[in-house]
């Protein structure tokens, strides 16, 4: 007799025939009260479609792998291994999925080493269920998304190392680079947008963490965030052009 591989997570295809736009997800928590809850909520949107469950890194990877959700949906407390390192694991099993974290730690160095593990946002589990569809939705289109407590905590602790009372005040261009690292592209990549060289790029963003106080791109970019930085995706060729209006 044959042991079915998928036999220890859960994959499914939600409500019956899904629309093309909708948005595939895939939870990873490890209580499964937690979620049969998160997936009833999110079923409730047609937009999101819930492609499977898993409650270990080891079976999330073989299920982001096997289903190709386009966010995942992840818990930091897992048997087998912290979140925050299965994520690259995931990450490399489904690469153009954003991993949006769901966990009850709203403390700073989970929030960084969580995006500095690559995610694309940080949700605390008190959020409302509405939010967290709209969050989806958020990374799913390129954006970074923190929880408001999150992102409140953030912005005192950078503030903080800044040493200053006001808010910082970056250059349209800088502020353009800093939305482009935020998306995920590297300096190589900023520059060909831009049309600048990839020295300048360094030296922009060199900086914008001085401004900031941040000790790191993922630092700023999470200040961006918490602040409102970064609006609505827009399509490459848009965004292209805009950058280079910034030359």
């Amino acid at each position: 007799m044959t042991t079915d591989p998928f036999d220890s997570w859960c994959c499914y295809s939600g409500r019956g025939v899904p629309t093309v736009a909708a948005i595939r997800v895939l939870i990873v928590d490890d209580h499964p009260v937690v979620r049969e809850g998160t997936r009833q909520v999110l079923e409730r949107d047609p937009a999101i479609e819930v492609v499977g469950e898993a409650g270990t890194v080891a079976d999330a990877v073989r299920l982001a792998r096997h289903a190709r959700p386009d966010v995942v949906l992840l818990d930091l407390a897992l048997p087998d291994q912290s979140g925050i390192e299965g994520l690259p694991q995931i990450r490399s099993a489904a690469p153009r999925a954003a991993v949006l974290v769901l966990s009850a730690y709203d403390e700073e160095d989970y929030v960084v080493a969580a995006m500095e593990a690559g995610a694309a946002g940080y949700l605390l589990k008190t959020m409302r269920a509405r939010d967290m569809v709209g969050a989806i939705q958020s990374v799913h289109q390129g954006q970074v998304v923190l929880h408001p407590t999150v992102a409140e905590k953030l912005r005192r602790s950078l503030r903080a190392n800044a040493g200053e009372a006001r808010e910082p005040r970056l250059s349209p261009r800088e502020l353009a680079i800093l939305r482009l690292a935020a998306k995920g592209h590297r300096n190589k990549e900023i520059a060909a947008m831009m049309s600048i060289s990839v020295r300048t790029v360094e030296g922009h963003l060199s900086h914008i963490l001085t401004k900031i106080g941040a000790s790191s791109r993922t630092e700023a970019v999470m200040y961006g965030a918490a602040h409102h930085w970064f609006p609505p995706a827009v399509p490459p060729d848009e965004e292209s052009d805009a950058c280079r209006q910034l030359r």
